[in-house]
């Protein structure tokens, strides 16, 4: 076995609930330091309105939400949060986190059906919501056959920091506090840090998507090992949140990281390239969280040179394969208005709770390409024909990896947890990859057939199911298909037509069709971007399985034509 081990010195992790950690008893920074600021209104939430917003949040959770028309709560229970950015969303986190709840964290763009699947998994008892997606959770009780009443029981409106007043009749976030306050957050020392305390959904490579369990353990572990390699500052830094805080990307760097360094963050509900820069300015915004797309933007939109950007010294990209062109054209038009903005890539994914890798500033230019260093605490491998034997001295193999950051594993789905993890605490990441003399990794290929787009994982079974439910596709496969101009994976989708289309315009309306239809029924990220190829029949093997590798081949000789999808610079 050849285990790779990091160059950075191991690090203590202390086994303490993730909100012991991130809020000690004596805070090392200032109490008036701002901890979260909302972009557009200025609303600012300071570090010690953080804590004690929470722990009278955390209180009510625990005490007063029957009283309140609710439903009781009870250590280990699991809350789910469905909301875009806002200020309101860390205090909603982090208050159930000191009450000893887990929380399930929803992508604010699902439909009725995709959300209604991860509160069924996850066993949510209470939704977090704000107020512009009630109705899509409304929808979703509809739809798992919930009443009204029962349903109003289990909501909760965040009209924290809201201008707007909460619709009548249903709990809100604001009486929630005030009514009493936890003098102590609910402790996980010990063994119990390895209690679950996030609840993010990761697709895998096939069928639904799987509650990935992240322990109080994996967060504080996570915290401590990319605190050397980030090294914000408190009092010098200050960061933008475009990124979702949804995705566990967002969930960490955005909600986790900057409390504990004492940074503020800036909070954008979406991203808009306006918006972006003028922000940047408007809050001399030192480094950023970012994912390409992002990247895609800066080399092309005005507003690069409309605004001051100078106050910013890093970005860093995440969430999808970063390539050397796109971060030689952003370096080279910044540079042009006088930034000298580092660009560097991490690496990781939600079984790892998130990053794994990273490149160190002062090699952001030398090691373009590459997703960096091994970080500390953590092992790996590069392993050949799934576990056959490790790959020699500059051979590619897939990913492996161990330590403390690893997921406990995914929620209530013991076979994929044990296809994922081996017996000796190995997580395999999919990812084939190659490592140099240095200890520098760069990703080659992708076993796993997950489709990136933006940083969202799309998985193809689940666009196959929703597809074949169209009356006229008797068969489907998707697959992704690289767009360079958007430096990101768009899904494709080859289908095959019931009766036979026999002439190209009826294909093409037809094509145009199933794009439209299929909008309505899944999130914005898994749109068929990179269109839709009516074929005669689906390469499959003899035990049924799509060959998504001869869709891909096929792909590549095809046009990436994405008409009806204009780039609108949105995540």
């Amino acid at each position: 076995m050849r285990i790779h081990t990091s160059h950075f010195e191991p690090m203590h992790v202390p086994e303490v609930s993730l909100f012991t950690h991130l809020f000690p008893d004596v805070d090392p920074f200032p109490g008036d330091t701002p901890a979260f600021i909302d972009a557009d209104t200025g609303r600012t939430v300071t570090r010690q309105q953080l804590r004690e917003g929470s722990m009278q949040l955390g209180w009510s959770m625990r005490n007063n939400l029957v009283k309140l028309g609710g439903v009781p709560l009870k250590k280990g229970d699991t809350v789910m949060i469905f909301s875009p950015n806002s200020i309101a969303y860390p205090i909603a986190l982090h208050g159930s986190i000191a009450a000893g709840l887990r929380v399930t964290l929803a992508n604010s763009s699902y439909t009725p059906p995709e959300l209604a699947h991860q509160y069924h998994d996850s066993t949510a008892k209470v939704i977090f919501v704000h107020p512009a997606l009630l109705d899509t959770v409304m929808a979703m009780y509809k739809h798992i056959k919930v009443g009204i009443k029962e349903a109003k029981k289990r909501i909760i409106v965040m009209d924290f920091g809201l201008e707007e007043k909460a619709p009548k009749g249903l709990m809100k976030m604001t009486q929630l506090f005030g009514k009493g306050q936890l003098v102590q957050e609910e402790r996980f020392d010990g063994e119990h840090s390895n209690e679950t305390v996030l609840l993010c959904y990761s697709s895998g490579t096939t069928g639904k998507p799987k509650g990935v369990e992240s322990t109080h353990k994996n967060m504080t572990a996570v915290l401590r090992i990319i605190t050397p390699v980030l090294s914000a500052e408190h009092g010098k830094d200050r960061t933008l949140a475009v990124l979702p805080f949804y995705h566990i990307y967002g969930a960490v760097d955005l909600l986790q990281y900057p409390i504990q360094q004492g940074v503020p963050v800036i909070v954008m509900s979406k991203f808009d390239p306006e918006a972006f820069c003028q922000n940047i300015e408007k809050h001399q915004i030192t480094f950023g969280l970012i994912v390409p797309p992002i990247l895609v933007v800066l080399t092309r939109h005005p507003a690069a040179e409309k605004y001051n950007l100078k106050s910013l010294r890093l970005l860093v990209s995440g969430a999808a394969p970063l390539g050397g062109p796109l971060v030689s054209a952003v370096q080279s038009r910044l540079r042009s208005f006088g930034n000298d903005t580092a660009i560097v890539q991490g690496y990781g994914l939600t079984e790892t709770s998130p990053t794994a890798h990273f490149v160190p500033v002062h090699d952001a230019e030398r090691k373009v390409g590459y997703i960096g260093k091994l970080l500390a605490n953590l092992e790996a491998r590069l392993v050949v024909n799934d576990g056959e034997r490790d790959a020699e001295e500059g051979e590619a193999g897939e990913l492996w990896l161990r330590g403390p950051t690893v997921m406990k594993g995914y929620l209530n789905n013991p076979a994929a947890t044990k296809a994922s993890i081996t017996e000796d605490g190995w997580f395999k990441t999919g990812d084939v990859a190659i490592v140099d003399k240095e200890g520098y990794y760069m990703i080659v290929d992708r076993q796993k057939e997950l489709i990136k787009y933006k940083g969202f994982q799309v998985p193809p079974a689940e666009l196959e199911s929703v597809l074949l439910t169209h009356p006229e596709i008797a068969d489907a496969g998707v697959v992704g298909v690289e767009s360079v101009t958007e430096a990101t994976e768009l899904p494709r989708a080859y289908v095959v037509h019931a009766k036979g289309l026999p002439t190209n315009s009826e294909k093409d309306a037809f094509s145009k069709h199933v794009q439209e239809w299929i909008g309505s029924r899944v999130a914005k990220h898994k749109f068929l971007r990179g269109g839709v190829i009516i074929i005669d029949a689906i390469p499959k093997s003899a035990a049924g399985k799509i060959l998504r590798r001869e869709l891909r081949e096929r792909a590549k000789k095809e046009p990436v034509v994405e008409e009806g999808y204009a780039f609108k610079a949105k995540l």
